[in-house]
């Protein structure tokens, strides 16, 4: 029992530095741990996994947003070029939210649900890496 609760503090510290230095990722991962430890979370800890997610969906949203604000400054220019770029890079944008979200369901799923929502999320993440690649490539 030492161990576990030792293991617990240990997370729950370092997601506090990982939120502290702004590293949203490493925050989530090291709550997940404590989620994975078959505990009831304190109202501390389920305040430091939400803020995580929060704050790794909402970058990605407001990368989508700043996106989306180009694209229609672009299109009012009528410089179709540069909208399709932007069109382009914003879908790959919206596929790996997609794939984000997906993941973050089948962290909470069981059996079959979880295969379902897990399923969706490598599919997301495939169609975003090609897109990426043929991004790259042109």
């Amino acid at each position: 029992m030492a161990n576990f609760s030792k293991e617990r503090g240990n997370c729950v510290y370092v997601a506090k530095l990982a939120e502290q230095a702004e590293r949203y990722d490493e925050m989530v991962d090291a709550m997940k741990k404590v989620a994975k430890l078959d505990v009831e979370l304190s109202v501390e800890e389920r305040n430091l996994f939400s803020v995580g997610y929060k704050n790794v969906v909402g970058s990605r949203r407001a990368s989508w947003r700043i996106l989306s604000s180009i694209e229609q400054k672009e299109e009012s220019k009528g410089n179709e070029l540069n909208v399709k770029r932007i069109r382009d890079y914003r879908h790959k944008v919206e596929l790996e939210l997609k794939g984000d979200y997906y993941r973050y369901l089948a962290e909470f799923k069981a059996g079959n649900e979880k295969k379902e929502v897990a399923d969706q999320s490598l599919k997301s993440y495939q169609v975003f890496d090609g897109a990426y690649t043929k991004t790259v490539e042109s």
